[in-house]
């Protein structure tokens, strides 16, 4: 299944795309967003949180000094994990929860490259990348979703693109 791509024009766009988004997550997935230094994953993680919880004015606070946050929503509970600054890696990143964050919940994962051999095999990958095409206004993103195991079948069924 090749890659599903959208342009996310401003920030603005961010929300319709967060509502599709959580219409394909259940327990116990792994959405691992890649991307640089304020290429957008934090803000297209607080859309995501805001719509599963019913409220545009939730507040979500980056993780980043942190290093996770805690949403119990109605259906799971989803834990939004910030690994930017994480030293030890794989210890740190059980002494975090990240096992217990794996039976029913959701992660959602900024930097998931820096859960080395815990990156599980089924997940969804987000690219956020930043659109310098001719024509591509300020701001706006190139948003690369590529499925991994299971997710690869959520994906080819073509579930994101018809929300």
């Amino acid at each position: 299944m090749p890659p599903v791509t959208q342009r996310i024009e401003n920030e603005a766009e961010l929300a319709p795309f967060a509502a599709r988004l959580a219409g394909l997550l259940r327990g116990g997935d792994v959405v691992a967003l890649y991307g640089g230094l304020g290429a957008g994953k934090t803000a297209l993680s607080r859309a995501l949180i805001r719509h599963l919880a019913q409220n545009p004015d939730e507040e979500v606070p980056s993780p980043t000094f942190t290093l996770v946050q805690m949403y119990d929503l109605p259906d799971f509970t989803l834990w939004h994990f910030d690994l930017y600054r994480l030293e030890q890696e794989e210890r740190d990143i059980l002494e975090l929860g990240w096992e217990e964050a794996r039976r029913g919940g959701v992660a959602l994962v900024e930097w998931p490259e820096r859960l080395g051999g815990l990156l599980p095999p089924d997940r969804l990958e987000i690219n956020i990348d930043f659109d310098t095409e001719n024509g591509a206004a300020e701001g706006a993103r190139q948003m690369t979703l590529t499925g991994h195991g299971a997710w690869q079948a959520r994906l080819a069924a073509g579930e994101f693109l018809s929300l």
